[in-house]
């Protein structure tokens, strides 16, 4: 546990829920760590960290707001005044002091507020500004998303500031630049900015929102009916808002010989980080987790170490929270939490899986059955679409995931929920089905 002395962010906790016994011979190691930040605001008693910020002050923060101008928000036309209205809202909600810029996003990008190359700082005066430069947003051209993503960067980085964050909204496929291209933005954008992506109506792709929103650790969401952009444009600022501590890193030690098979973040929803590992000297790596407010969230670390015999135990890891800085080197949350691996003749202890483990494998399984199931479906295989789509009811049941089985049932029709029994539904709206692949890697916490 981190204490801080008069420190105005959130004090961070790791806690670790494993089965440590293996049999003889065992060599895969499960454990799931949650991480929490709480008492943000609070005064703590020790010594208060870089990027960290004493009672009184709030972090300083950017964000810009990219809204989708082109032609397709023209249809409806209430679809563009929705969009100005939503803007208007998030504008509102951006704290005094906080600098900010609004993006007018179509095939190029444009500087809607402040403009001249720079970021505005909140008060009375320039929000009101900001409301007023909206009122000229027109929807007009095509859409090519990297570009907004580029001046969201460029105007971000000018600010000297910890936390930068984006807004982004879309109603249309990126259909004026290239996937590549598309991808090389987002890789330019990844660990300088994180954010939020929004897809408003059905005829934008799901993979491309939520891919913007993975790569830059924010969430992606439909806004089915645009005049419910306004309250999700609010929710997401506030959320911004509440954010204190920037660039927060798992770091993961293990001992020789120990091999990592995956980590994931598996609450409140599933993100694979293995791949975004960065060496952080002899034998330890840094996943990116991004900005914490008062929060919790929870990781699954995945583990094969060396065979051992019976009696033998060892450290299979060592999870700990650190924020790079920028002269180098880094800042230690003092948060640490110890993966066990014990070797045992005990087949009832070296069998059962941990509750937490068990939950989470379910969820992880819940969300990719949903992607292959839907994905099957768009294939026209009704067989394969039944049998995934079936499992992923089961599991929902299973888990007590409620949201996620509602929006299953948009889609199949379930006769035997904990048999994983369903027909597809002949007609599904695209909505339902778009909120359910966009939903899709939500989770539940485990039951108590």
């Amino acid at each position: 546990m981190a204490n801080f002395s008069k420190s105005n962010v959130p004090q961070f906790s790791v806690d670790v829920y494993q089965n440590e016994y293996l049999p003889e011979g065992g060599r895969e190691v499960n454990a799931i760590v949650t991480v929490s930040a709480t008492g943000g605001g609070t005064i703590g008693n020790a010594v208060a960290a870089p990027h960290l910020y004493s009672a009184g002050q709030s972090p300083e923060a950017a964000v810009a707001i990219m809204v989708d101008c082109s032609g397709s928000m023209d249809y409806p036309p209430t679809k563009m005044r929705n969009a100005r209205d939503a803007t208007a809202a998030a504008v509102d909600t951006v704290r005094d002091g906080v600098h900010f810029a609004v993006i007018g996003g179509t095939h190029i990008a444009k500087e809607v507020y402040p403009g001249g190359g720079r970021l505005a700082v909140a008060n009375a005066h320039t929000r009101g500004q900001a409301k007023q430069a909206l009122r000229k947003l027109s929807a007009g051209g095509g859409t090519a998303i990297g570009t907004w993503l580029g001046l969201a960067d460029r105007l971000l980085a000018s600010a000297d500031v910890s936390i930068r964050h984006g807004i982004l909204l879309t109603d249309g496929r990126n259909e004026h630049e290239s996937p590549e291209d598309l991808r090389a933005a987002l890789d330019s954008c990844a660990g300088r900015f994180t954010c939020d992506a929004r897809g408003v109506g059905t005829d934008w792709e799901v993979k491309e929102v939520t891919g913007i929103a993975s790569a830059l650790l924010g969430t992606a969401d439909i806004v089915a009916d645009p005049a419910a952009l306004s309250a999700d444009f609010t929710q997401m600022m506030e959320t911004a808002m509440g954010k204190e501590v920037a660039d927060v890193s798992l770091r993961l030690w293990t001992p020789l010989g120990t091999e990592i098979k995956f980590v994931k973040q598996v609450a409140p929803t599933v993100e694979e980080l293995t791949g975004r590992r960065t060496e952080a000297g002899p034998r330890a790596g840094d996943y990116p987790t991004g900005s914490w407010g008062d929060e919790s969230r929870d990781y699954h670390v995945c583990l094969e170490v060396p065979a051992a015999g019976i009696g033998q135990e060892m450290l299979a890891a060592r999870v700990s929270l650190v924020i790079p800085q920028s002269e180098g080197g880094v800042h230690n949350l003092g948060a640490q939490g110890l993966v066990r691996a014990v070797w045992t003749e005990d087949m009832v202890a070296s069998t059962s899986i941990n509750p937490q483990v068990a939950h989470y494998t379910g969820q992880a399984e819940l969300a990719q059955v949903i992607h292959q199931g839907l994905d099957a479906r768009k294939a026209g295989d009704a067989d394969g679409a039944t049998a995934k789509l079936g499992r992923a009811v089961q599991l929902a049941s299973a888990s007590g995931n409620a949201d996620t089985a509602k929006l299953l049932a948009k889609v199949v029709d379930v006769v035997d929920a904990a048999a994983g029994t369903v027909r597809l539904k002949a007609k599904v709206e695209d909505a339902d089905e778009m909120t359910l692949e966009t939903r899709s890697t939500k989770t539940v916490r485990v039951k108590k």
